[in-house]
């Protein structure tokens, strides 16, 4: 079975973005991320954007796995989402 799509949008200042990243690492998951603190202010207009189409609160981490999405370090629910 092929892994869904992942991408995370997270803060470089936050410790359960970095939680995220080290749980999908340990996993062996594929992703994309951004940290979104750290794009040139236009790019974090509309990346705060995006984030706000899947997540109103504009909560991190926010990761999207094929088409559910996770908000916040919820190691079972991105285990489950991955289908491990």
């Amino acid at each position: 079975m092929d892994q869904p799509k992942v991408f995370l949008y997270a803060l470089s200042t936050c410790g359960h973005c970095r939680n995220t990243k080290k749980f999908l690492d340990a996993h062996d998951v594929t992703y994309e991320f951004v940290d979104v603190d750290l794009l040139p202010r236009d790019e974090m207009s509309k990346t705060i954007e995006e984030v706000r189409k899947v997540n109103p609160q504009v909560a991190f981490p926010t990761v999207i796995i094929g088409d559910k999405v996770i908000v916040g370090y919820r190691e079972l629910e991105i285990l489950e989402a991955l289908g491990l």
